[in-house]
């Protein structure tokens, strides 16, 4: 019997995509998300669950490997270099996000198709196509599981592991069927629960570097013969039954091969939850226009959509940097004192600056209809302020700095990757350039280490 499942048709797709399918400016995308996830990979340096990850790998794996640990130029395993990498991708918080599928494809997707691509030797054409088969597979995966599941479920977790087993499977050029036994064995593993919020917990890294390895640990199994349920996807027990109220079959196979979602991608300017950015946009907008200072702001209403208050609405008194970067009060508190919400301003204000900490308080939240409407194709930002002399102003963004409508060029995304670069001091600027560099080149040679360490 033929199979016609979207899990068998996304299969397929993987199995024949071939570099020269790619379009240019698909390639030339998928090289500007290259460059922006190695600076989200070098800054995650230090980070209490990288480090812990770390000394694990140390402790069970290989005491070297074929594959590299970005920030530190240590070697490992495939597997551990996909974990260690994923987690430290998503540190920082300016990984990058589609928005129609609330999901981080770069955290998950480079770790796993980079440490597989320098285990196989294969060619940088040949990362460059399963980076771009990971891309379209999550993506549609997490349309597919729709607003339900991201209201629970960390999608960059769940629909994340398949993602990461796409693009090994690409890697390892698998053919369909066994593309199909990999999705099985990722969809059963796929997990990450929304709940580490309200602690400040580090369970959003291993989220990333699990879904990295796991979707790995899949395509290998895959390959040597280990079967898993050929409609994980969308089957009566699959990942939508047990994870999503609203699936959409059709979102898995939506104009696939023409419709490139990779490049829908958006960057992240804001070092915060990218649920928090359109009203930062919105705030910044609002200041600037009206010559407002931190001092003659009496309050701000964020006017968001649902995702935006049941992921940051769980965040009222953030005891630490990452989980302030999830509160709506200090991203905008940040916005208003300092002009920007960036690494330093987290990591010197966002806890300690008295005016930041006055004006958190003052920042609420409402659901808009229209905001919310439009979500998650589109990500509305609006603001009203109440200033101290009674007035009431507002503000509106369409297009969040980074959306595809107002995109980061790849001179901005080679900045934004230097300054990362440079946070934990895990690559010096002439490494990072030179990484830069070999991304832009990549092409028929063997993919080989990144960073190349000059000292």
């Amino acid at each position: 019997m033929t199979d016609s499942s979207p899990t068998r048709v996304l299969a397929e797709f993987v199995a024949r995509l071939r570099f020269e399918d790619l379009p240019t400016d698909v390639v030339e995308g998928t090289k500007n998300l290259f460059i922006d996830w190695l600076g989200s990979a070098l800054a995650g340096k230090g980070a209490r669950p990288v480090c812990a990850l770390e000394r694990f790998a140390a402790q069970m794996g290989p005491a070297n490997g074929a594959s590299e640990i970005v920030h530190s130029g240590a070697s490992t395993s495939a597997w551990f270099a996909a974990v260690i990498n994923g987690a430290s991708s998503h540190v920082a918080e300016q990984d990058d996000v589609h928005n129609g599928s609330v999901f981080h494809p770069a955290a998950v997707v480079f770790p796993a198709a980079l440490a597989a691509a320098q285990a196989e030797g294969v060619s940088g054409r040949d990362l460059l196509a399963a980076v771009v088969a990971g891309y379209e597979v999550g993506i549609r995966v997490g349309e597919f599981l729709g607003r339900s599941h991201y209201k629970i479920f960390h999608t960059t977790g769940t629909a994340g592991t398949v993602a990461s087993a796409a693009a090994v499977a690409k890697v390892l050029k698998l053919d369909a069927d066994r593309t199909q036994h990999a999705f099985g064995s990722a969809g059963t593993q796929a997990a990450g629960l929304w709940e580490f919020l309200r602690d400040g917990a580090d369970s959003k890294q291993l989220h990333t570097g699990k879904a990295a390895g796991d979707g790995l640990l899949a395509a290998y199994l895959a390959r040597d013969g280990v079967t898993g349920a050929r409609r994980i996807l969308e089957g009566e027990q699959g990942m939508a039954a047990g994870m999503s109220t609203d699936a959409d079959p059709s979102r898995l196979t939506d104009e696939l091969g023409t419709r490139w979602a990779t490049i829908e991608t958006s960057y992240k300017w804001h070092a915060s939850c990218r649920h928090s950015h359109p009203a930062a946009d919105a705030l910044l907008a609002l200041v600037a226009r009206d010559a407002l200072s931190h001092d003659q702001i009496a309050s701000v209403t964020a006017r968001v959509h649902q995702g935006a208050l049941d992921v940051l609405g769980r965040v009222t008194d953030p005891q630490n940097v990452h989980q302030a970067k999830f509160s709506m009060g200090t991203v905008l508190g940040l916005i208003a004192v300092h002009g920007h919400a960036g690494l330093d301003e987290f990591e010197t204000h966002a806890l300690a600056d008295p005016r930041v900490l006055s004006l958190r308080p003052r920042v609420s939240m409402v659901l808009d209809a229209e905001v919310d409407m439009a979500y998650p194709r589109r990500w509305i930002g609006k603001v009203e302020v109440t200033t101290t002399d009674g007035r009431v102003l507002s503000a509106r963004v369409d297009v969040p700095k980074g959306d595809p409508g107002n995109t980061l060029a790849r001179a901005e995304l080679t900045d934004k990757a230097l300054r990362l670069a440079k946070y934990r001091g895990a690559a010096t600027e002439s490494e990072a350039r030179a990484a830069i560099d070999s991304i832009i080149g990549l092409g028929g040679s063997r993919v080989e280490r990144l960073v190349e360490r000059r000292t």
